[in-house]
């Protein structure tokens, strides 16, 4: 009786101690014991939260960290496309960039490195002279929006180095002392962010001799900005139309070399490319020359991408007025075609010293397409050259430009050379003359003040006679 009377106090006492208080604020004792088991679960999840979040922390700069700076996660602004790609032909070097319909890309929130490209023969050999900086492959480097007003002083009026509907360039020096051009784009109604795309799309990864660079770019807010590689030395439509003095500096050869180059550019992107890019804007105020006169195809802002296996695009017609092809203008058809009468246009631009559409001259000569080719008709080739070179060209290197020309306008897309042939036919000695035809028609006129005269068929033989059919 004694011992189970003991065992049964004992037992009596265990909820008794439970219930009672303690001195810790009046509280009972299991009151007390179930806030340190609440602490202690408290303190280990919070320890084993904080070694979660470094360890995702710590690999999500790792995949950020960039060749060339920082990047940072900005959804819905920059897209690496993995199946559909642009591959540069190249032996040593494959990059990847932009997506075959601009429209649909998705664009993933992170950016990622890519590789080296370099630039590609127009005959389809790989070559040493692509720009290749080791600092700037891949996506560009990213610059806030604090850097670029630093570096351009605010965005002031006197750094301004060109302006048009897309927007403002200014000329910026960066914290490490580089001269670049800051392209703010405007936002008109969404334009600014699908230019922004484009051009990053086109052009991310590209280098090449002839094509001005992307450095970086900044996304902040609504403000889209492209940074490229400062050209100092102007653009090509100043050197042939601005007050220049008696003669130009401009001399022939120095006009053939900006030909040459341009057309190096833009065999590059037709066929150094995949898919293609269509650059569709050719015209003399997007050739930037350096101080050695060398040319840089810039803005490609209205660039479209053009699969293998599709002939052409269509799209809403974009451009200049004098530029623009006939079959685009007319149904809206875009292929590497379209830039090929927009590079004769050039051409002839760069040979006369003219523009495309000048209504100051008399009415024949307002077009230059329908003036250029009556003169040629009518045997007055020389007569075409500008005034403004001291030093005539040479009769052979005349004519071979003058029926360059002649091809790149052929109103018959199928007929108009690739442009790594012009650029072949532009360096190369045994021009075939008889092989280039002149239309029947003048074509469709540009302008809408003239009404074009037709043209006898025939060619022009090797001694600039035309031989009618």
């Amino acid at each position: 009786m004694t011992v189970s009377g003991e065992v049964r106090a004992s037992d009596e006492s265990l909820p008794h101690r439970l219930t009672s208080k303690t001195s810790f604020l009046n509280l009972k004792l299991y009151v007390v014991v179930g806030i340190l088991l609440l602490c202690a679960i408290a303190v280990l999840l919070t320890i084993f939260l904080c070694v979660w979040f470094s360890r995702n922390s710590r690999k999500r700069k790792m995949r950020v960290k960039h060749s060339s700076g920082m990047i940072p996660l900005v959804s819905k602004e920059i897209v690496e496309i993995k199946a559909l790609g642009l591959d540069v032909k190249s032996e040593k070097a494959e990059v990847k960039i932009g997506n075959a319909d601009l429209k649909e890309a998705e664009l993933e929130d992170e950016v990622k490195g890519g590789n080296r490209s370099g630039e590609s023969d127009v005959s389809g050999g790989s070559r040493s002279d692509a720009s290749l900086d080791p600092e700037n492959i891949g996506w560009g480097r990213w610059y806030s929006l604090k850097e670029l007003e630093r570096a351009t002083r605010g965005f002031a009026k006197e750094n301004v180095i060109g302006e048009g509907g897309y927007g403002v360039v200014y000329r910026g020096v960066l914290l490490d002392g580089s001269v670049v051009a800051v392209k703010n784009l405007l936002n008109n109604k969404g334009q600014a962010e699908k230019e922004f795309k484009v051009e990053v799309e086109a052009i991310g990864k590209v280098r090449h001799k002839n094509l001005v660079g992307l450095v970086g770019y900044c996304a902040e807010g609504a403000q889209r900005m492209l940074v490229y590689e400062y050209v100092d030395n102007g653009n090509l439509e100043q050197w042939l139309h601005g007050d220049v003095g008696p003669f130009s500096p401009l001399t022939w050869d120095i006009r053939m070399r900006i030909a040459i180059g341009t057309a190096k550019g833009l065999a590059y992107l037709h066929e150094g490319l995949e898919p293609k890019v269509v650059h569709r804007d050719v015209k003399s105020s997007n050739i930037l020359l350096d101080r050695k006169w060398n040319p840089k195809v810039s803005d490609f802002g209205l660039a479209k991408l053009l699969g293998s296996e599709a002939s052409y695009v269509t799209t809403r017609v974009m451009g200049t007025f004098g530029y623009v092809s006939p079959e685009y203008a007319s149904t809206g058809m875009l292929n590497e075609g379209s830039d090929v009468y927009s590079f004769g246009i050039l051409l002839m631009e760069i040979i006369t010293g003219r523009s495309p559409i000048d209504y100051s001259r008399p009415a024949g000569e307002m077009n230059l397409v329908d003036w250029f080719k009556g003169m040629v008709a009518s045997r007055r080739g020389e007569e075409l050259v500008d005034s403004l070179i001291e030093v005539q060209p040479p009769p052979r290197a005349l004519k071979r430009a003058l029926l360059v020309c002649l091809r790149c306008i052929d109103l018959d897309v199928n007929k108009r050379p690739k442009m790594g042939q012009i650029v072949h036919m532009l360096e190369a000695d045994d021009f075939p003359f008889r092989s280039v035809f002149v239309s029947c028609s003048a074509g469709t006129s540009s302008s809408p003040r003239e009404r074009p005269q037709p043209l006898p068929c025939g060619y022009v033989d090797k001694n600039n006679t035309f031989i009618q059919e």
